[in-house]
């Protein structure tokens, strides 16, 4: 895979993984899956300043970005709020994506969640082949989670560090898909974390410019 840099961040993109508009005959549609922090919770101006919502402007008339973050949820499927178990997840797939972009791992870090650590990979695989098998056979990309700046509700640095991030890492290299480091990108960056987890509208447009680099292979 070849890096590309963004900012502070490394994206790994893989050959031929980019999106080219000029080879789509239709808009392209991309769902952001995830949780809070996909969803824009804690940003002033959740409507207009959520990630998704500013990759969408950055992107264009070309694509039709939607939001699928659900606050709490968890990628496992034994999770205390399972992504899989909520409308969003149901969405997404009728949403048919062209791409997907997959931020799940943050709350499988409380540890009534990371019980369940040696699920992770398995369900993470298995949502993986979900996407991949709709009619649109979309194009995915993996992200670390966002750096945890302070304890809160369970969620916690070490297993974000020690836990989802190498597992994260792994399956996409044995899936042979890429990753977008958003914990590098939103490193060394507190200021943007007013609750120590979830990005303000600055550390939204980080993520935002660092998913577009991504599916641009830019």
């Amino acid at each position: 895979m070849a890096a590309v840099a963004v900012g502070c961040a490394t994206v790994c993109t893989k050959r031929g993984q980019a999106i080219a508009p000029a080879e789509y005959a239709e808009t392209i549609r991309v769902a952001c899956v995830g949780d809070s922090i996909t969803f824009g919770a804690s940003i002033k101006d959740r409507e207009n300043d959520n990630y998704p919502v500013v990759l969408g402007r950055s992107l264009g008339g070309e694509f039709e970005v939607r939001n699928f973050g659900v606050s709490g949820a968890t990628l496992l499927k034994k999770g205390d709020f399972s992504y899989w178990d909520r409308p969003a997840f149901k969405a997404a797939t009728q949403f048919n994506p062209h791409v997907v972009v997959i931020k799940l791992g943050t709350n499988d870090t409380k540890p009534q969640n990371w019980k369940y650590a040696a699920d992770y990979a398995a369900d993470y695989e298995a949502m993986i082949d979900h996407f991949a098998a709709l009619p649109a056979k979309p194009k995915i990309w993996l992200c670390s989670p966002a750096p945890v700046y302070q304890t809160r509700w369970g969620i916690n640095e070490k297993s974000v560090v020690e836990g989802i991030i190498p597992r994260v890492r792994a399956l996409a290299r044995r899936k042979g898909l890429p990753v977008i480091d958003l914990y590098t990108a939103l490193s060394g960056k507190p200021e943007m974390f007013p609750d120590k987890i979830h990005p303000n509208a600055a550390g939204a447009r980080v993520m935002a410019e660092a998913v577009e680099a991504a599916i641009l292979g830019r």
